[in-house]
C-alpha cells in the first residue's frame, strides 16, 4: 500500500467516524438481553406515533444533584429519549432542572412534588431538596407523574397516559362495594390508591343506581347477600349492553370484624345465581391448599402470659406463577396472587359464550364443604374432607361472549314507594367480558397482611385493562421483570428435589469439575514442556 493510499484511507475512515457520530443522535439502538425485553419499550409504545395527530411534549423535571447522586434518573432519561426516537417526531422530549431554571414554584403547582434526600459531598452529609417528575402535554391537555424514581411501571404509566390525552378520554372504572362494613376508602384503600396512581378515575356506584353504559368496566366487590333484584337488574342490563365486569365474590363468608372467624355459607339474594347463568358456578365451600400463607395468632396461657404462634394456614392460598393461565393476557407471566378463604368455581358456559380458568390451586388442594372450621388453633381439623375432595381447584376464571339475561322471561323488578322504572333490556345484547374470582377479601386491606399487595394489585390492574379492551397495555405490564416469590415451588416433594439438586450441583459437581479442569490443564502444560525438551 502506497503512502497516498494510506493517507486517503485514513481520511475516509475519520470522515466516516465523524458522520456516524453526527447521525447517532437520530438513530436509536439498544441491545436488551433481559427476559421479556424489560428494558426496551414495547411495540405498543413504539407505535404510538400512529395514534398521535399533533406532537406530544414530555418534560422531565429532574434536579442535577439527584442525577449526580443516583443512577435512576439516567435510566429514566434513556427511556424517555427512546420514546422520542421511535415517534418520528410526534413525541418531543426535554429535560429541565427546576431549581436552575427558577421554576420550582410553577413545577409544584403542576403537582410535581419536592423530595428530600441525603447527599454526601466532601465527607459531609447534607439534606437536599430535589425534584423528579414528568409532565406530559398534548394540545391544551396535560398529565403529571408527580414522583418518578424507577422504571418499574414507567412505560405503562407513560403509554396509558399519552393514549388517554390523545383520545381525550379518561380511563374510568366503576366500583360497586355493597357491604356496609367494607367502605371503599378504608377497606379498599390500597386498591383505590393504586388505581389513581395508574391513571384511573374511579366512580363509586350506589347499589340500585343506574350504571352508565359509557363506563368501560365495573368491579363488583362482594354483595351476594346484599344486592336485591333491582340492583341485580342494573348489573345484568349493563352487561347485556356490552359492559364488562369483575366479580370478586364469596361462597362462604368469614366474620373477621370481631375476631371469631365464624364461617357460614353466603345467603345469596340472586347474584350467585345470575353468575351461574353466565357460566360460573361458585360453590359454598372453602378451598384449602398446601401452597399456603402463614398466619400468626395469640394464645393466652394459664399463667397469664401471651404466646404467639405462627402456622401455615391452608385457607390463605398463595397462588403461584405456574398456576395462572399463561395464554390469557391477565395472567401471562404474572407474579401470583394471594387469596383468603376462597371458594371453588365450576365453569359451565352457555351456548355462544366461552370460559377459561385464570387462577388454579396447586394439585394438593382440598375442600371444606360442611362444618366450616377456620380458627388457626384448630388446624388439625382442616383435613377432614381431604381424601374425598382432593385435587386442583379453579379459583378464578374469565368468560366472554353474549351472556343470557338473568331476567329473560321475567317482569322487571319494581321498588316499593318509588315511581322510577328500570330500562327495557336491549333488543340485541352485545358481547361482554367477565372475570370471576371466588374471594372478595383479596382486593381488600387484608392483602397487606401477607405483604402480597403488589401481586394482588397487579392482577386487579391487569383485569381492569383487559376488561377495558387495552390488551396491548396489559402486554407492557407482562414484560416487566420481577423478583418472584421465594417459595415459588410450593409442593414438598418438588421443593425437596430442587433443593437436593442445587445442593449436589454446588457442593459436589461444580468443585469436581473445577478439580478435573485444573488437572487437565496441568497435564497439558506438562506435555508441552516435554515436547520442548525433546
Amino acid at each position: 500500500m502506497t503512502r497516498k493510499q494510506y493517507t486517503v484511507i485514513t481520511l475516509l475512515s475519520g470522515a466516516a467516524f465523524v458522520l456516524a457520530f453526527m447521525v447517532s443522535s437520530a438513530v436509536w439502538f439498544r441491545l436488551d438481553l433481559t427476559k421479556n425485553k424489560a428494558h426496551t419499550i414495547s411495540k405498543a409504545s413504539r407505535n404510538l406515533y400512529l395514534e398521535i395527530p399533533d406532537p406530544v411534549r414530555i418534560t422531565y423535571y429532574i434536579s442535577d444533584r439527584l442525577d449526580q447522586a443516583h443512577p435512576a434518573p439516567g435510566e429514566i432519561e434513556d427511556l424517555l429519549r427512546e420514546y422520542a426516537a421511535y415517534s418520528r417526531g410526534m413525541i418531543r422530549f426535554s429535560r429541565r432542572d427546576p431549581v436552575k431554571a427558577n421554576l420550582a414554584g410553577e413545577v409544584e403547582e403542576l403537582g410535581i412534588l419536592p423530595q428530600q434526600i441525603q447527599v454526601v459531598e466532601k465527607n459531609e452529609a447534607t439534606v437536599a431538596t430535589v425534584y423528579t417528575g414528568i409532565l406530559i402535554e398534548y394540545l391544551d391537555r396535560r398529565e403529571v407523574l408527580p414522583v418518578v424514581f424507577s422504571l418499574d411501571t414507567l412505560e405503562y404509566d407513560l403509554t396509558s397516559r399519552i393514549r388517554s390525552l390523545v383520545r381525550d378520554r379518561e380511563r374510568e372504572l366503576g366500583v360497586l362495594a355493597p357491604e356496609a362494613s367494607k367502605d371503599w376508602d378504608t377497606e379498599y384503600g390500597l386498591l383505590s390508591r393504586e388505581l389513581a396512581m395508574s391513571g384511573y378515575k374511579v366512580r363509586v356506584l350506589v347499589p340500585g343506581d343506574e350504571i352508565p353504559e359509557t363506563l368501560p368496566c365495573v368491579f363488583v366487590l362482594g354483595g351476594a347477600a346484599y344486592l336485591d333484584d333491582w340492583a341485580l337488574y342494573r348489573i345484568d342490563h349493563y352487561i347485556s349492553c356490552g359492559g364488562r365486569a369483575l366479580f370478586a365474590l364469596d361462597g362462604v363468608t368469614v366474620d373477621t370484624l370481631n375476631g371469631t372467624l365464624e364461617a357460614k355459607a353466603v345467603s345469596d339474594l340472586g347474584l350467585l345465581a345470575m353468575l351461574a347463568g353466565y357460566g360460573a358456578v361458585l360453590r359454598p365451600a372453602l378451598v384449602q391448599d398446601q401452597s399456603a400463607l402463614s398466619m400468626s395468632y395469640q394464645i393466652q396461657n394459664p399463667n397469664g402470659s401471651v404466646q404467639i404462634n405462627i402456622v401455615r394456614y391452608p385457607q390463605w392460598i398463595a397462588v403461584s406463577e405456574q398456576n395462572g393461565n399463561p395464554s390469557h393476557p391477565v395472567t401471562a407471566r404474572f407474579a401470583g396472587i394471594d387469596l383468603f378463604w376462597a371458594s371453588p368455581l365450576e365453569l359451565s358456559p352457555p351456548e355462544g359464550t366461552g370460559a377459561e380458568p385464570l387462577l388454579l390451586s396447586s394439585p394438593n388442594a382440598w375442600l371444606q364443604t360442611r362444618d366450616f372450621i377456620t380458627r388457626p388453633d384448630m388446624i388439625q381439623a382442616f383435613s377432614k374432607e381431604a381424601a374425598e375432595t382432593g385435587g386442583q381447584k379453579i379459583l378464578g376464571a374469565s368468560l366472554s361472549g353474549v351472556f343470557p339475561s338473568a331476567f329473560a322471561g321475567r317482569s322487571k323488578p319494581v321498588r316499593e314507594g318509588s315511581g322510577e322504572e328500570l330500562p327495557d333490556p336491549p333488543v340485541s345484547p352485545s358481547p361482554s367480558r367477565i372475570i370471576v374470582v371466588g374471594d372478595s377479601d383479596f382486593a381488600g386491606a387484608i392483602m397487606g397482611v401477607s405483604r402480597g399487595e403488589g401481586r394482588n394489585l397487579d392482577f386487579l390492574l391487569r383485569a381492569a385493562d383487559w376488561l377495558g379492551n387495552d390488551d396491548d397495555i396489559i402486554g407492557i405490564r407482562n414484560r416487566q421483570s420481577g423478583a418472584g416469590r421465594l417459595d415459588r415451588i410450593p409442593e414438598g416433594a418438588a421443593r425437596n428435589a430442587a433443593m437436593n439438586f442445587s445442593r449436589t450441583l454446588n457442593v459436589f459437581v461444580i468443585p469436581v469439575l473445577v478439580v478435573i479442569t485444573g488437572l487437565f490443564l496441568a497435564w497439558k502444560r506438562r506435555q508441552k514442556s516435554k515436547n520442548r525438551t525433546l
